[in-house]
């Protein structure tokens, strides 16, 4: 009796056990099929000083909020013109679908045109066609952000709207900046999937696209100070150089990194053309003892992820980028915003989002993406 007495009093004790095993594995389970970067934890640096601060004005709409104000509803054919960096680069080249789709839903008109190979001089000269074709809005990815600026101040002259996206301009040569995700946040991430990676001790380098680019040089610049936090001691960032997001030229920085230096540990590569052509590379080498990390496409790598050249890297959605920026340029047109910090916009499925200081629109947090979630993206 006195045994029986002791199992019942120890069978909630048991049940409660159980119970807190399974919430631990779904918990675990969930974490692993896909988290975003503002939820990642650096194992390298210390908790109070591994997360982003974020930008002021910075805010990132709730998901399905279709409140606030209406949605942009400018005249029926209005022309919004999408200039890239290139036109052949998958990013852009795949992406732009999320243009159509919110031109469908506008009734506005959607082109994308630009240089075959990264070059601001070309850019420069697509602007000058599309302002004396009169379009109503231009969207820009810019290549070099003061070459542009002077072709960009004369479109506006000529009362065309310039919503800049993925790459800023000067900002007094646009209207608007779509931030795919907060720079802080992108760059600070891909330093600690590496440091995870590498086991908080090594060489890194990392290969960026062209030295111009401006949003690449703001990644970098928080990879840097990322590196200097407590934790980060034993990682040496030993070299940047820059593949200007050709694919050839990626390759060869990336064999070149591995001759210049022996005890190389990681790469990071802030560009889905670098990230591509590294992991392309470093399999060709059969060189699975250097990490790789940072921004691509999931279709892209896909097949590096599941044959262990990637184990993570991170990205936004440059679907719902493109998606975002017509939004932005037909509230522009429409005359409902003008770019001031505070003016709030309804962008379709994306929901409400807020201008915040300096002109920037926030699309939302980059996404770590892993040979457990990879399949369940398609761009």
């Amino acid at each position: 009796m006195e045994e029986e007495d002791g199992m019942k009093r120890s069978a909630p004790l048991l049940i409660g056990r159980l119970l807190l095993v399974l919430a631990l594995t779904l918990s675990a389970a969930t974490w692993t099929v896909g988290r975003s970067a503002a939820q990642e934890t650096a194992d390298c640096a210390p908790a109070d000083s591994a997360s982003p601060t974020g930008d002021a004005g910075m805010a990132s709409p709730s998901a399905g909020d279709t409140g606030g104000p209406a949605p942009a509803t400018p005249a029926a054919g209005s022309d919004i013109a999408f200039l890239p960096k290139d036109v052949v680069n998958n990013y852009f080249a795949n992406s732009f679908k999320g243009a159509q789709e919110a031109a469908a839903e506008l009734g506005v008109n959607v082109q994308q045109v630009g240089p075959d190979t990264p070059n601001a001089a070309e850019q420069v000269t697509w602007i000058q066609t599309l302002t004396q074709q009169g379009v109503d809005a231009i969207a820009v990815s810019a290549n070099d952000p003061n070459a542009l600026a002077p072709a960009l101040k004369e479109a506006m002259a000529q009362g065309i709207k310039v919503v800049s996206f993925d790459s800023d301009v000067a900002p007094d040569a646009r209207h608007l900046f779509i931030n795919q995700a907060n720079s802080e946040e992108i760059g600070r991430i891909q330093v600690r999937i590496m440091g995870r990676l590498i086991g908080c001790e090594g060489q890194i380098a990392i290969l960026s696209a062209a030295s111009t680019a401006t949003n690449q040089n703001a990644w970098i610049e928080f990879m840097r100070d990322e590196l200097s936090k407590p934790g980060y001691e034993r990682i040496e960032l030993v070299d940047v150089v820059y593949g200007d997001d050709e694919p050839q030229k990626s390759r060869d920085r990336t064999l070149e990194l591995l001759t210049a230096y022996p005890d190389l540990k990681g790469i990071i590569a802030p560009t889905s053309v670098g990230i591509a052509a590294a992991a392309g590379a470093l399999e060709e080498e059969g060189r699975t003892d250097i990490a790789l990390t940072g921004l691509g496409l999931p279709n892209e790598l896909r097949q590096y992820v599941k044959n262990g050249t990637i184990k993570e890297f991170a990205l936004w959605n440059p679907v719902d980028l493109y998606y975002l920026s017509t939004y932005a340029a037909a509230a522009l047109v429409s005359g409902q915003i003008t770019g001031e910090p505070g003016e709030t916009f309804t962008a379709g499925r994306l929901g409400t989002y807020t201008v915040g200081e300096g002109g920037e629109v926030l699309l939302g947090p980059p996404f770590v993406f892993n040979a457990d979630n990879i399949d369940d993206f398609d761009f």
